[in-house]
């Protein structure tokens, strides 16, 4: 036999596609050559691949090798297809008397001396497996990838001459049952963050607000405020994640290159990059396209302290990830998509020098720096953010006047919790996610209602968008009051939520 092919996968975004390592074996002179739109990682495979097996103690046919990835129009990356393409010039030798079984896949990285290394993105070529319905083998290495994901025809393999002892002798590999499951590993809750800050009730209601529906929040006030705790609070009150949402992220993190403990399988991810952020660090993208802190937030929190710090253009780069929930980007000869459903957590200062109308401090800036500082946050990225809360400074007085009001934190994430069930429940999303379809489903007002939100839009100028966030937001706010229609404190509350993002001169 001089012609053997063998199942493999390639990382295309988060989808692992499927890739035929084609092997043929002829006369001629001694050649190895590699074809199908593979990049120079790929290509340096010919060598690893070739020590591998004279150090395995196997032969390395001396003839004329050719090498088909296909299909041959998809760009190929890393090392990935190295075990395979072993595989499948020892099967074209015939050097293998039990041939790989054409309902399995194969993937790993191979050292000079046969054994196996580590890949990135195996989590979702174990995703597409098992739909796929096909057994997989992957290197040791990535025997956590296996746990989190509990597929039971996903096998482990050490090195390539293991493998081929599997073949010859059927010697037992390890499967996930052999494994560690993740299901016995002791699970760390999420941080578990007291709500103690002097004051600031409208703040500490918009936390649970945003929290429960999974809204934008944005922050305004001057340093000292209170708005980090704030949103540190918000994290600690999110609930864990479902195992499908878990996935996803996991998903994510092997396409990074990242490791996800099993212990945190299902504790929501947070990202919080540095105002000296790029474009592309946030969004994804690069030479070789990767996943940007907003895909890693994925199912999460994006918190973006100092967010005017930020360049504008980076901001404005989050408006169609926000309105989608996924960010496409577009190659020469494809086109890739990375999931990005995040909520966004943002706090500012009011102005430049960070003290305007605090009670403390006098403000230095004059209006022109002011209004120069707060255009750097365009109208439509504000349009999809929901609430906007000012965090107000306390006087020396108020400081020392009040004790640290504690709120029930256990409490708080059980009203929390509930209200995202009964979300679910009712549309099987978050309030905040619902399209303008369903909001006429789950959001509907009554005829004064209606009245009511007309004229508040009249009169604050509020676009057909804020409009819609608001309708949410009210959904939400009812939710947590246990109300099944949404009634007119609720909306009001919603609106009060607007009115600092549509009255500027309320952060001065």
């Amino acid at each position: 036999m001089s012609f053997a092919t063998i199942n493999s996968r390639a990382l295309l975004g988060v989808e692992a596609v499927e890739v035929k390592v084609e092997t043929h074996l002829s006369n001629g002179l001694p050649s190895f050559a590699i074809v199908g739109l593979s990049e120079k990682a790929v290509k340096e495979s010919k060598e690893r691949v070739r020590s591998a097996i004279i150090n395995s103690g196997l032969e390395f046919p001396d003839r004329r090798i050719t090498v088909n990835l296909a299909p041959a129009d998809m760009p190929k990356h890393g090392g990935r297809y190295d075990f395979a393409i072993a595989l499948s010039i020892l099967s074209a030798s015939g050097q293998l008397r039990s041939e790989p079984p054409q309902n399995s896949e194969i993937l790993g990285e191979l050292a000079l001396d046969g054994s196996m290394r580590r890949v990135h993105g195996a989590i979702p070529a174990l995703i597409a497996a098992q739909a796929a319905k096909r057994k997989i083998y992957l290197p040791a290495a990535n025997a956590n990838d296996l746990i989190l994901v509990g597929y039971e025809q996903g096998r482990c393999v050490e090195s390539l001459l293991q493998y081929v002892d599997h073949l010859l002798n059927t010697t037992a590999l390890r499967a996930v049952g052999d494994l560690l499951s993740r299901s016995t590993v002791a699970p760390k809750p999420p941080p578990r963050i007291p709500i103690l800050i002097q004051g600031q009730a409208v703040a500490k209601r918009a936390v649970e607000v945003a929290a429960a529906g999974g809204h934008n929040l944005l922050m305004i006030g001057p340093p000292g405020s209170g708005k980090t705790l704030l949103a540190n609070s918000l994290i600690g009150l999110l609930p864990q994640m479902s195992n499908g949402e878990a996935l996803e992220v996991a998903a994510i993190n092997s396409v990074a290159n990242l490791t996800l403990e099993a212990t945190a399988w299902r504790n929501r991810p947070i990202r919080t990059p540095h105002h000296s952020a790029t474009s592309v660090a946030l969004v994804g993208g690069g030479s070789k396209p990767s996943p940007g802190e907003i895909s890693l937030a994925h199912r999460g929190v994006l918190f973006l302290d100092e967010l005017t710090e930020f360049k504008a253009g980076v901001l404005d780069a989050l408006r169609e990830p926000l309105e989608s929930g996924e960010i496409t980007l577009s190659r020469a000869n494809y086109r890739l998509k990375f999931p990005a459903k995040f909520q966004l957590l943002a706090a500012m200062n009011p102005c430049p020098c960070g003290y305007a109308g605090d009670v403390r401090h006098e403000c230095r800036c004059p209006p022109v720096k002011i209004e120069r500082y707060l255009g750097k946050l365009s109208g439509p990225l504000l349009d999809r953010l929901d609430l906007f809360i000012e965090v107000p400074g306390l006087s020396p007085s108020e400081l020392l006047a009040q004790k640290p009001d504690s709120v029930d934190f256990d409490a708080a994430r059980a009203r929390i919790e509930n209200c995202r069930k009964l979300q679910f429940q009712r549309s099987g999303k978050l309030n905040s996610e619902l399209d303008t379809s369903e909001l006429e489903q789950y959001c509907l007002l009554g005829s004064g209602l209606r009245k009511v939100l007309a004229r508040t839009m009249e009169k604050l100028g509020m676009s057909a968008r804020a409009t819609l966030r608001v309708m949410k937001m009210a959904r939400t706010i009812a939710d947590l009051q246990g109300n099944h229609k949404i009634r007119e404190n609720d909306l009001l509350e919603a609106i009060g939520y607007r009115k600092c993002q549509l009255n500027r001169s309320l952060l001065r």
